[in-house]
């Protein structure tokens, strides 16, 4: 994983957007989706808000997208098999960049066709914690016209980054804004902050 990690990483100091394929392994990928297929069918996804916990507006005409949030405390073994990655890819990131991340959050998100997310930015106004988002894709056999992309403005350009499944994108919360396009069909990420404090 050490290479797949060196390779976010340098795609992030190149771009200020790293962009690796096959962070998440096929089969971690795999199980995760089915997890967030079975939690929607049983209506456990949430309609997803704008804001942190002490001011969060519900805005459709915002974002669209329903969601779940992880916690070791669910004891479920494809979930915390995601955690111990996490935790491998933080304590590479600080030995390595010297980012000083104490924590994380991260939660399932999944598009029902015709959802989107506008333009943002993912830092809180009156929270800075968040240093970077991290975004792993779970959609198999993604294609163009099924819409989804992540796009992201830097500067005068923007970037279209396609939601594959096992794809990793990670920057920092505070400088890029981005939005979620419409999608065409399902979409599913595990999307989350790495935090400081």
């Amino acid at each position: 994983m050490t290479e797949i990690f060196d390779c976010l990483i340098d795609s992030y100091i190149e771009d200020k957007v790293g962009v690796v394929e096959n962070f998440l392994s096929i089969a971690l990928a795999a199980q995760l989706k089915a997890n967030l297929i079975h939690l929607f069918q049983n209506n456990e996804l949430l309609s997803a808000g704008v804001g942190n916990n002490e001011i969060v507006v519900q805005d459709k005409l915002v974002r669209s997208d329903v969601i779940y949030w992880l916690d070791r405390k669910h004891n479920n073994p494809y979930e915390n098999e995601f955690f111990d990655l996490m935790d491998k890819f933080v304590l590479h990131l600080n030995n390595t960049c010297y980012t000083g991340i104490t924590g994380y959050e991260f939660h399932y998100t999944l598009y029902q066709p015709g959802a989107f997310y506008k333009k943002h930015i993912d830092q809180f106004q009156n929270n800075g914690s968040r240093q970077y988002s991290l975004i792993l894709y779970l959609n198999a056999d993604w294609k163009i016209e099924d819409g989804g992309e992540l796009r992201i403005y830097q500067n005068d350009a923007q970037q279209n980054i396609s939601p594959v499944s096992g794809k990793g994108v990670f920057f920092k919360s505070a400088d890029l804004a981005h939005e979620v396009l419409v999608t065409n069909k399902q979409r599913m990420s595990i999307t989350g902050w790495l935090k400081i404090g």
